[in-house]
């Protein structure tokens, strides 16, 4: 190779670095910070763009997403005077990149020293249940003043969070221990409250139960009583229409004499006073010379059709017109005589 194609090679090799040095492509949200000379010439925008070679320089390369920082855990000494490790998470964006690259040498580890200040300034004010208790008011106060601080960086503090706050160990049991005593509390509350429902609603079924039953049982003794009474009506009725005579009361009189002295505990049988009335009433049924009232005939007829009795009354019904078709009969044998049942002992 001659001396010709030699420089020839040269002359390209030389173009195609200062082609390559001339011409810059900027991606998107990203701005490049350009010196001519060791002085600051203007800030490129996305896209391709076109340098003086040799002279123009890239000072920096600025990323205008928002970032996200998460810085290690601090110490912090509450109001109480408790130590705790705070771990934060700091979101920002680059709004001006010339401040960023000029006005701070290095612009996050100023905001870390920064928010680790601020947040000695704002939870230093605070106890520590205050600050467990209080993330969101520290949050706020972070950012408002990290972003007032940080705005002649050139940076915009969006968002600053506590990702953990962690206190001693032994503050960590006492608290433990607290929580599960204030759980043992509500539970033992609970229970109580449980059992205590519980009673009063057992009281409560076994009082609607008594008096349910209680008006069930008034309801059945007002039907009973007013069976009976209907029944009473009944009979009393039917005796009327019968128009029973003296001796037949006389004969259901003595009928029921036995049933007087029946009984373990009869040692003596008391014989009223009415007894000779009613055997004069027999004797009289059985030949004797009958008065002016009793001689005449009457038959004796029970009109029921108007009735509406039940089983009972028509049993009563029965028996009387039964005894009726007794005393009768008895008039009926002139000629017997009929002794009267012994009195008993």
């Amino acid at each position: 190779m001659d001396a010709l194609g030699i420089l020839l090679l040269i002359i390209a090799f030389f173009l195609i670095i200062v082609l390559f040095r001339s011409i810059k492509i900027v991606p998107q949200q990203w701005n490049y910070i350009i010196e001519r000379l060791g002085r600051y010439r203007r800030t490129l925008e996305p896209g391709p763009r076109l340098l003086v070679p040799f002279v123009d320089s890239v000072r920096a390369k600025v990323d205008l997403r928002e970032r996200v920082v998460n810085f290690p855990p601090q110490p912090v000494i509450t109001a109480d005077n408790l130590g705790v490790q705070i771990d934060t998470v700091l979101y920002y964006i680059i709004t001006q990149p010339t401040a960023a690259v000029y006005n701070i040498d290095d612009y996050l580890a100023g905001v870390e020293q920064l928010t680790t200040t601020t947040l000695r300034n704002v939870v230093g004010s605070m106890d520590l249940e205050k600050t467990l208790t209080s993330r969101e008011e520290i949050n706020a106060r972070l950012a408002a003043e990290l972003d007032k601080a940080t705005d002649k960086w050139g940076l915009k503090v969006t968002r600053v969070e506590l990702r953990s706050i962690e206190p001693p160990l032994s503050i960590r049991d006492a608290m433990e221990k607290q929580m599960r005593a204030e759980r043992d509390r509500r539970a033992a509350i609970l229970n109580a409250e449980g059992t205590k429902r519980s009673a009063i609603l057992m009281a409560e079924g076994e009082q609607q139960a008594q008096v349910l039953r209680a008006k069930g049982e008034r309801d059945a003794e007002v039907l009973r009583a007013d069976g009976q009474a209907k029944a009473i009506q009944t009979v009393f009725a039917a005796i009327h229409n019968a128009k029973p005579t003296d001796r037949l009361l006389t004969y259901q009189y003595l009928q029921k004499l036995p049933e007087i002295a029946q009984g373990s505990a009869n040692k003596v049988w008391v014989v009223p006073a009415e007894l000779t009335k009613a055997l004069g009433g027999i004797g009289n049924a059985f030949g004797g010379a009958p008065d002016a009232a009793s001689s005449e005939e009457e038959d004796i007829e029970v009109d029921t059709s108007a009735l509406e009795l039940d089983d009972e009354a028509k049993k009563a019904l029965e028996a009387a017109q039964q005894a009726a078709r007794e005393v009768q009969d008895i008039d009926g044998k002139s000629g017997t005589t009929a002794e009267l049942p012994p009195a008993p002992a």
